[in-house]
This record gives structure tokens, C-alpha cells and sequence, in this order.
């Protein structure tokens, strides 16, 4: 694995974890746990995302085994890319927002026997998704499924371009339930509430809280599969 780069962005000389790139006093990496969903995960991500801690793709690698990722490129996808998402033994999916000028394409889930549901998720801001999704034609003969929204967004550490718009690890949790594993989208919430409470506590300089339940779900969860 290379490794990463110098953040210089705003908190650049916070001494970070090299794992979940949180502050070291805030690291959440005893939380991780990789549950074996009824889904899994494709995220295919924009360059510029790859070393911001704000990121929370990487919060689905973390939890959901069997995730993968995949860097973006316009005009030349890589071979295991294109290997991957045109394998004969899963069911691959564009999670992306209805849009009149493919409606063609857009489906709804339905579990095919013989074969796991991929969630295919553009890993960026919005415009830079928006332009990944138009620009990939190599991603054209996917079928597109729209997230069915069933909460807020919660995710308070950058501006939403779109109102009701959620993150990526988000959107995971409620993919996670159209596919109706509810114990898979429980563990991605629990997961992002503590990146989400830790990442806040550090910036604000502010003591974490080690009697939150979601803490308390996942050591369970984390006990319950080593038995």
C-alpha cells in the first residue's frame, strides 16, 4: 500500500492515524469490524478524496467485508475495474439520483437468486460525482438505482451542495436496508455516529464520549463475530 501523502489543508500538522486519518487521541479504529452484508460495496473515488480524513468512504471499508475500491479515471478504467463490475456471480447497481435523461436505466431492487447485489457509489463531492457519473461511459450498461431516503443527514463536518444530500458512508447504511439488511445498516450508522462525534470532539478540542451507545453496539457486534 503507498503511502499517503502530506494532508496541507486546514489541521495538516494534526498528529493523525495512518489507518482512519482521524487525530491520534480520536483514532476510531478499535470500532472497525467486517460484517459479512447481504450487499456489497463498489467505491469508485475521485482522485481529490483519496487522503481527506473527511472522507467516509473509507468508514464502509472498515465495516463491510468484501468492499472494494476502485480509482476513478474518465477514459481509462482499470482492468480490475471492468474485471469486477462485469463478473458473472454478482448483480451490479449505480447508486445515483433519479435523472429524466436516463430513466431508462433506472431500476428497482430486486434480489436475483445465485448472485450478490453490488452498490456501485461515486465516492466525491456532488459536482465531481455528477461529472463522474456523466463522463464514465464505460459504467453506461449498469443498471441505476436511487437511494430511498429515510433520515436526515447527520454528517456536519462539510456543506452539502444539495439539500437532503447524504454522505457516502450514508448512503451505504440506507442501500444497506433497501436490500433489507437491517443489521448491516444498524453497524454502518453506529460506525459513521462515532466518526462523526470523535472527528467533531478533536476539531473542538472537546473529550470524547466513551459511554455512547453505539460504541457499546459495536463491541458487542465485534465480540458476537469472534465467537
Amino acid at each position: 500500500m503507498n503511502k499517503p501523502k502530506p494532508f496541507v489543508a486546514r489541521g495538516s500538522k494534526t498528529q493523525r492515524c495512518q489507518s482512519c486519518l482521524l487525530s491520534v487521541r480520536a483514532c476510531i479504529c478499535d470500532y472497525k469490524i467486517q460484517y459479512d452484508a447481504l450487499a456489497s460495496f463498489y467505491l469508485l473515488m475521485h482522485h481529490d478524496e483519496t487522503f481527506k480524513p473527511t472522507n467516509t468512504g473509507r468508514l464502509i471499508e472498515d465495516c463491510i467485508a468484501g468492499t472494494q475500491r476502485f480509482k476513478w479515471s474518465r477514459t481509462e478504467p482499470g482492468k480490475d475495474l471492468l474485471k469486477a463490475i462485469n463478473h458473472d456471480a454478482i448483480d451490479p447497481y449505480i447508486v445515483f439520483p433519479e435523472g429524466d435523461d436516463y430513466q431508462a436505466r433506472m431500476v428497482d431492487f430486486e434480489l436475483k437468486p445465485g448472485k450478490k447485489p453490488v452498490f456501485i457509489i461515486l465516492d466525491g463531492t456532488w459536482r465531481q460525482a455528477r461529472r463522474m457519473f456523466r463522463h464514465s461511459r464505460y459504467l453506461d450498461h449498469l443498471p441505476v438505482i436511487q437511494p430511498q431516503i429515510t433520515s436526515t443527514s447527520q454528517y456536519k463536518l462539510r456543506k452539502a451542495a444539495v439539500a437532503g444530500q447524504l454522505c457516502t458512508a450514508e448512503v451505504a447504511a440506507e442501500m444497506l436496508k433497501l436490500a433489507g439488511d437491517q443489521k448491516g445498516a444498524e453497524i454502518m450508522s453506529d460506525y459513521f455516529a462515532i466518526f462523526n462525534s470523535h472527528y467533531r470532539a478533536a476539531r473542538l478540542n472537546r473529550p470524547l464520549d466513551d459511554e455512547a451507545e453505539e460504541k457499546r453496539r459495536l463491541k458487542a457486534c465485534q465480540l458476537a463475530l469472534q465467537v
